[in-house]
């Protein structure tokens, strides 16, 4: 192959690959909720349809509000084993804080 087709494909190629990143946008990822009061109340949690558990010893953890993007988004529920016996779930929940609303995040007890 030549030097000038080589440069002119290569151009080419370079060319393609610019306009079809022109169309790509780049947005910024979500803000998940990191520990800070929250001005909004969480809404009523939907009811959640909880079929059997997938095997035994798995337990429901329900779902709860998240605060994503300066708005509540619910996160459903799903099964889960435990990691230790006796061990059980203790739930998301939302508490009055400030003047404002702060998430407790859910965790495994004794």
């Amino acid at each position: 192959m030549n030097t000038a087709r080589g440069f002119k494909i290569g151009m080419a190629v370079l060319a393609l690959g610019s306009l079809a990143l022109s169309g790509c946008v780049v947005r910024p990822a979500p803000r998940y909720y990191g520990e800070d009061t929250v001005m909004v109340a969480p809404p009523p949690a939907p009811v959640e349809v909880v079929g059997a558990a997938p095997a035994p010893g798995y337990i429901w953890i329900g779902g709860y509000w998240n605060w994503v993007g300066g708005r509540h988004v619910w996160v459903a529920g799903r099964w889960a084993m435990p990691p230790h016996p006796g061990y059980h779930w203790v739930p998301h929940r939302w508490v009055a804080y400030g003047g404002g609303w702060r998430l407790q995040r859910g965790h495994w007890a004794r």
